[in-house]
């Protein structure tokens, strides 16, 4: 939502906007791009200057939501985020990047691409880019030859609209890089996730390209929709894909690793941290190539990308190493960990874990298991409020009830409910050259920062 506040602002758009909190980044973001914000809901404010040409809805606004209320009783043209963006940011070729993980580092370095190329895409992702000063761009102007580049988001569309919000997008170009069972408060099975997907696929046109992973064995399943005959191509570490990575070296300072194509070595450097983004930068590689943008663009446009805020972002190096995540599911949590320890193989890592709401649920439990096999202590914070439907038979774990699962295959697992508290606990349980790594969707409620603070003064 703020990419898109800042891209409506930018073109000229008065913009303002409201959410139950605002925590850095997101709050620095928007105070940087001019952007009016205030917590709490309060109509009289959203209507300061008038009705709004557009209310933009968000999908945790509940329907006691004071300014969605509103909207709906003086009949304002309120829209769902996908809405808007399929109406102000899709072009002609729309490329989409999908999948349960990397779908916001590619569709930043995808968009970085395509712009070095002289394309100007449209575009948007959810994440803060280190590299792109914001993260969404409207073009007013279409053209045959227009590009858009979209995250491309399997989460429902808004309160009303149970689609996935890709289904909105028209996509003509898809890169799918993992699908993994996620959000089992919207996909209550396995199956119904893959539907999504495969779904996305069918949606494809018969002019139309996708670059897939076919590492992830799921993905040649969703495949099977491909019922346009869209062109394939395939990349991931087995060699008889059609663009092969391997070779991955990762340091703190970055990764490098070789892509192969059709009898072609193509060295590859890039200054972001996990051999998931080998992954993930081949599969860029690939749809960019296939799309005929010079190879030494992409290569060197590589070479400068940063990769996006929380996602493995070093935040400081003084006593110890502090790391900030959007580890927000088992599995990326898993994954995350994995890198850091395969960078700091000897070194004490402390995971501060959060879940996202979808991960709070009774399905999801099993998924925890050995997932934190790679840190050597595990705690979790007070879990941020969620609203809780009274009639639900399985209301959402709070921290101790995670904890308790998690400590079922990792002993080493606390439970604390006071943030001061867990902060002194990190402080004072730590030595020089330990890890600390916070991983989750929100915002921990300034701890990052004020362990950040206390750290430097160690140095």
């Amino acid at each position: 939502m703020s990419a898109l506040a800042a891209a409506f602002h930018k073109e000229g758009w008065e913009v303002s906007g409201s959410d139950v909190g605002f925590f850095p980044p997101i709050s620095d973001y928007l105070k940087d791009n001019n952007i009016h914000f205030y917590p709490g809901w309060h109509p009289e404010k959203m209507i300061t200057n008038g009705d709004p040409d557009i209310v933009v809805v968000g999908n945790v606004a509940g329907s006691a939501n004071a300014e969605f209320v509103y909207a709906r009783k003086n009949n304002l043209n309120y829209k769902s985020y996908p809405e808007v963006i399929a109406e102000y940011i899709v072009q002609k070729n729309s490329a989409v990047c999908a999948g349960t993980y990397g779908k916001t580092s590619t569709t930043a370095l995808l968009t970085m691409i395509l712009q070095k190329a002289g394309k100007d895409p449209s575009y948007m992702f959810g994440g803060l880019s280190l590299n792109l000063p914001v993260s969404a761009k409207i073009n007013n102007e279409e053209s045959k030859d227009g590009w858009s580049v979209l995250e491309g988001d399997e989460y429902k569309t808004a309160r009303w609209d149970s689609r996935p919000k890709f289904k909105l997008y028209s996509p003509t170009h898809l890169l799918l890089t993992s699908v993994s069972w996620d959000h089992a408060d919207i996909y209550p099975t396995e199956e119904t996730y893959l539907q999504a997907f495969r779904d996305l696929v069918e949606m494809i046109p018969s002019e139309g390209l996708i670059a897939a992973c076919i590492d992830d064995l799921k993905i040649k399943k969703v495949l099977t929709n491909n019922t346009n005959g869209a062109k394939v191509v395939t990349y991931g570490k087995d060699t008889f894909v059609d663009y092969c990575y391997c070779q991955v070296k990762q340091t703190p300072a970055g990764i490098s690793f070789v892509v192969k194509h059709k009898n072609i070595e193509y060295t590859i450097n890039a200054p972001v941290l996990g051999e998931h983004m080998a992954e993930n930068i081949c599969g860029v590689f690939a749809l960019a190539k296939e799309i005929d943008i010079d190879e030494q663009i992409i290569l060197n446009t590589i070479a400068e990308f940063k990769g996006i805020k929380r996602r493995l972002e070093k935040r400081s190096e003084g006593k110890i190493a502090i790391y900030d995540d959007l580890g927000h599911s088992p599995a990326k949590a898993a994954a995350t960990l994995k890198t850091l320890r395969a960078i700091y193989p000897t070194n004490k890592i402390i995971a501060i874990f959060e879940p996202n709401t979808g991960n709070r649920k009774s399905q999801s439990a099993l998924s925890y298991a050995n997932a934190f096999e790679k840190a050597d202590q595990v705690i979790i914070p007070q879990l941020t409020k969620i609203k809780i439907d009274p009639k639900d038979t399985d209301p959402p774990f709070d921290g101790e009830k995670l904890a308790e699962i998690i400590s079922q295959t990792h002993k080493n697992t606390l439970f604390i409910a006071d943030d001061k508290k867990l902060i002194e606990h990190v402080e004072s349980n730590t030595e020089k050259e330990d890890v600390v790594v916070f991983l989750g969707s929100h915002g921990f409620r300034g701890m990052i920062e004020e362990l950040v603070k206390r750290n430097r003064s160690q140095l």
